[in-house]
């Protein structure tokens, strides 16, 4: 079975990396776009976190290690995946509010 505290651990990194993806958003608001573009650097090093747990828990199921899937993996997931796309989308954000400033 997938241990738990891993699991936890990637709800924990993406709701990090979400956190400091939408603090920078309120900094390129302001027109701090070097503090905006440190927290953006910030969020995809949490990402990372989460990426090296989720990449351990596919290597596992793969050797047949661990092959439960639990509803708390795929809330895991879940949370994971709209971090994503939300610091993806931010970053497109603040380089239009960039532009724009230019």
């Amino acid at each position: 079975m997938v241990n738990e505290t891993d699991i936890f651990e990637i709800i924990s990194s993406a709701g990090d990396s979400k956190a400091k993806a939408f603090e920078a958003l309120k900094y390129a608001k302001k027109k701090n776009f070097k503090k905006a573009r440190e927290l953006l650097q910030e969020a995809k090093d949490v990402d990372i976190e989460a990426h090296k747990i989720q990449t351990k828990i596919i290597q596992n199921e793969i050797m047949n290690k661990d092959n439960d899937v639990s509803l708390l993996m795929v809330h895991a997931q879940d949370h994971y995946m709209n971090s994503q796309l939300a610091r993806d989308l931010i970053e497109e954000m603040i380089d239009i509010l960039e532009r724009e400033g230019e």
